[in-house]
């Protein structure tokens, strides 16, 4: 149990909003037996805050019910008390599952992944964000990584007491950008460090007066924030990595050049979950070190999916490096669905036996002929899911109905306005 005055317990909502509700501390072990209530319109919230149009309308119960391993202590600073995060399942009253929970969505897909092939994913989130204010510092440089302090050691600290394992703290090229990476871990605690980290980064930095945002963009011709997602794929039963296969283009085996197939082939509709505010697809361009085409290269930062380097430089073993970078989602979408619909699509990929994908070559150039364009609009990416019936079918319906209807109601929002002020808008949710 947790010396905190306060447990808060939490869902992530479909624009990766962290919300819940808070228990005394005195009241934790009854909270991690039955939960706290909920309701099911709760997941009809939109970034702005508003209730989009549901299926649920006013009536009906839920329970959000900790996972007691998801744990997180927030330590108290000066005047702000500590408090104990958890993760949550929603549930129905009697805690049988909802399916439209989003974690839920994700552990689904995970489980349909063993079932199916005996495999396991290993996953990473990479994310970038901003502290504007600072007093500078050129990019990549010393003297940038010194201007965060003490926030920036205090934040490794605090990810490493927590178990969230910090791998790399660096100031990132853009203005006032940094990254931090966590090292990687089984697909379901991978997304729920996802959600934990973007809110102790906010945390601390508000502790230490900074702001921090993880907005796809501040501007539109600014330097943007992504979320890459990295997987690899093992065999559960005996944990031997199966995406390599050195006698294979770029070493990609076949089972994962399926894999990337249909992440690939159905990429345009899965955008809608991965790149999930009206600013993403701004990044989303030619040029901006993000992914600029659908498509599979090694080691190419536009490709959507980036086969990443392997080392064997102190004895590393490149099979166990292997790992597969989706570079086309941010901070302002939901970890558990990302998760859930890269997997169901590679998932999909196996099993239809899609045919193998080109590999581009590490030194094709920024301008590649015939590659498939990623939609440029949010709306255009509800588009595609809507004639993707592939991506649909995954999804209950209310769930599906519900995504929809959020992210129409922001673009909604933002309607009218010139891009600078919708990254603005964007900007000061997350």
């Amino acid at each position: 149990m947790s010396s905190s005055s306060t447990v808060f317990v939490a869902t992530s909502d479909l624009s990766g909003i962290t919300r819940g509700r808070a228990a005394p501390g005195h009241a934790e072990e009854g909270v991690l037996r039955r939960g706290v209530g909920w309701v099911p319109a709760d997941l009809a919230l939109t970034a702005f805050g508003q209730i989009a149009p549901n299926p649920f309308g006013s009536t009906g119960d839920l329970r959000l019910v900790p996972d007691g391993s998801s744990g997180v202590d927030l330590p108290a600073r000066g005047d702000v008390p500590g408090v104990r995060l958890y993760l949550a399942d929603q549930t129905l009253p009697d805690g049988t599952p909802w399916q439209n929970c989003p974690r839920a969505f994700a552990r689904r897909a995970l489980e349909d992944l063993r079932r199916s092939t005996g495999l396991e994913v290993t996953a990473a989130f990479e994310h970038e964000f901003m502290l504007p204010g600072l007093d500078g510092g050129a990019p990549l440089s010393f003297a940038r990584f010194r201007s965060a302090e003490p926030f920036g050691s205090e934040l490794v600290a605090l990810l490493d007491r927590t178990g969230l394992e910090p791998e790399t703290w660096l100031p990132e090229f853009g203005a006032d950008q940094f990254e931090i990476t966590l090292r990687p871990a089984d697909g379901m605690t991978a997304a729920d460090r996802a959600i934990v980290l973007r809110d102790v980064v906010r945390d601390l930095a508000s502790r230490h007066g900074h702001r921090a945002t993880f907005a796809p963009l501040l501007e539109p011709d600014g330097t943007g924030n992504g979320v890459h997602v990295h997987l690899s794929l093992r065999d559960a039963g005996t944990g031997r990595p199966v995406l390599y296969d050195p006698a294979r283009p770029a070493g990609l085996s076949t089972l994962g050049g399926r894999f990337c197939a249909g992440v690939l082939r159905h990429a345009r509709a899965l955008l809608s979950f991965t790149a999930g505010s009206p600013s993403s697809y701004l990044r989303l361009a030619p040029h901006r070190w993000s992914s600029a085409g659908v498509f599979l290269a090694e080691r190419h930062r536009e490709a959507l999916l980036r086969i990443c380097p392997t080392s064997g430089l102190g004895g590393g073993v490149e099979a166990d490096q292997y790992n597969l970078e989706f570079r086309a989602a941010d901070a302002t979408a939901n970890p558990w669905l990302v998760l859930g619909v890269l997997v169901r699509a590679g998932l999909q990929g196996v099993k239809e036996d899609y045919a193998q994908p080109r590999v581009w070559p590490e030194g094709a150039g920024p301008d590649l002929v015939g590659v498939p364009a990623l939609p440029r609009s949010l709306e255009e990416a509800l588009l595609e899911l809507d004639k993707d019936a592939v991506v649909s079918g995954w999804f209950p319906e209310e769930l599906l109905e519900t995504h929809r209807s959020v992210k129409r109601s922001e673009l909604a929002e933002v309607s009218g306005l010139d891009e600078r002020d919708v990254c603005g808008r964007v900007a000061d949710v997350y």
